[in-house]
């Protein structure tokens, strides 16, 4: 590939950057070193590191050290691992961060990912060892392979192309945010964020924490879904009785808990609450039988909502009840039971403020109470949505370099999940460009045993990135 040049079309379909950069050196440089940046993710991999608190620490420590040691062996001079207090006082996860400032006039961008991982579940779900890195059929399989271990190795290995390629000649400010809590809640990222102000400030954020489209299809993530979530209790007896004895005039919590449950979504499956943003514009959408292969969707289910699947998925509301508190099927006894409690999770379209959503549900619930039911409607979590700014000259990079890396165009895409630390970013930083890419695909199973990672697609990620870097060095945000 020759260097892109003034007023060019790219593969993405959109004009060019002014400008030249040795897009060839880049992708000769990614290809060079792919496998020894193969062999240092499948060694972070092999280190579980997981911030929940019933978890042992240790194995984060050293994931932490581990990733400090990565950025110290890319040439970066300014490597700390930070921690930032708990509410209880307690620390939090260790974060990795590291510096190269810019020069004068050139831009900063912010490359974040994070080197915790969720447990790995049952072990007889996988396929091989969770924290032992296994290719298989093109793809890396193990806990963090995927989430979000190659968000970190994407990041590494395109400033290592960048700094061998440009060497002498690279002036962009780039600084490393390696979180370590973030599948515990990031509880203390906010407070990290407060502390560090000045140190993570930058012109372009890099949130490597998504997913692509397809395999050989790139994206950029422009939306996500906000979240509310809580509990709703029904009460009917003051205690337990007979149900033989007392059966009939009165119907127990259960029943009536699901009876309530069921006005939540109308015939069609559209969430039924009043006041809820809801839109169905999507700009690419999935078949039907795409849909069903990717959430193994039962033969013979039905789907639910209106409108096109992939705004079902991104930018319209969903609700699932995620927990129900009753007595389990083995130790069940012949009464009628005076209470029942579920816990409901509600992913808000883009745009919806989560205090309006979280009133419109109490007011749902109390509103449509079985019977006279006594409800207790309990707030829990709440997490702001996202929708990021596709004029902005860093998306139009973004969307120019993902072509480019692929040789096909980039989509833009929704996710129908939420990263609620993005709103913390964008409250702590207004004036930011915000870029959500990510090194996953649909089979990724993240989170999930038998977690992966499409090595193709992500060595087109680590040269996507590079070129996003080079393409910035060499013409700043203007």
């Amino acid at each position: 590939m020759t260097p892109t040049s003034p007023a060019t079309t790219n593969s993405a379909g959109t004009p060019g950057p002014a400008g030249a950069i040795d897009a060839e050196g880049l992708r000769l440089s990614v290809e060079r070193s792919f496998e020894a940046t193969i062999e240092r993710l499948s060694e972070l991999v092999a280190i579980p590191g997981i911030a929940w608190p019933s978890f042992d620490p240790a194995p984060l420590d050293a994931s932490a050290a581990a990733v400090a040691g990565l950025l110290s062996a890319a040439g970066l001079e300014d490597v700390q691992v930070l921690r930032s207090p708990k509410d209880d006082g307690t620390p939090g996860g260790p974060a990795v961060v590291a510096r190269r400032p810019a020069a004068d006039g050139k831009p900063t961008i912010l490359l974040y990912a994070h080197h915790d991982v969720q447990p790995p579940g049952d072990p007889a779900l996988w396929d091989s060892e969770p924290f032992t890195a296994v290719e298989r059929h093109g793809r890396l399989y193990g806990r963090g392979a995927a989430d979000d271990k190659a968000g970190i190795m994407a990041h590494v290995a395109a400033y290592t192309a960048v700094a061998e390629v440009l060497g002498a000649g690279l002036g962009l400010g780039v600084t490393f945010f390696f979180e370590g809590e973030e599948e515990a809640g990031s509880p203390t990222f906010r407070t990290f964020l407060e502390a560090h102000r000045q140190l993570l400030s930058a012109d372009v954020i890099v949130v490597a924490d998504s997913s692509n489209w397809k395999v050989g299809v790139p994206a950029l993530t422009t939306s996500l879904r906000g979240l509310v979530d809580g509990t709703i209790e029904v009460q009917v007896l003051d205690h337990a009785v007979h149900s033989g004895m007392f059966g009939g005039p009165v119907l127990d919590a259960p029943t009536l808990l699901s009876r309530l449950i069921a006005t939540l979504h109308d015939a069609d499956g559209n969430v039924a609450i009043e006041g809820l943003v809801s839109y169905d514009n999507a700009v690419v959408d999935l078949t039907e039988a795409e849909y069903r292969a990717d959430a193994s969707v039962l033969d013979g289910v039905r789907l639910a909502g209106t409108g096109s699947i992939a705004s079902r998925m991104w930018t319209k509301p969903a609700l699932s009840i995620i927990g129900f508190d009753a007595p389990a099927v083995d130790v069940a006894s012949n009464t009628l039971l005076p209470r029942a409690r579920a816990k409901f999770s509600l992913r808000l379209a883009p745009g919806q403020d989560p205090a309006t959503a979280m009133e419109a549900v109490r007011r749902h619930v109390e509103a449509n109470a079985p019977f006279g039911a006594r409800i207790v409607f309990t707030p829990g979590e709440s997490g702001n949505s996202f929708r990021a700014d596709t004029s902005s000259t860093a998306a139009q990079l973004a969307m120019w370099a993902l072509g480019e890396a692929w040789g096909v165009p980039a989509v833009e895409m929704g996710i129908g999940g939420s990263i609620p630390f993005i709103s913390d970013l964008v409250d702590i930083y207004p004036d930011v460009q915000i870029l959500v890419t990510g090194v996953e695909d649909p089979d990724s199973r993240a989170h999930s045993a038998n977690e992966s990672l499409h090595l193709g697609d992500f060595k087109n990620a680590v040269l996507a990135e590079a070129l996003l870097l080079a393409r910035l060095n060499a013409d700043g945000l203007s």
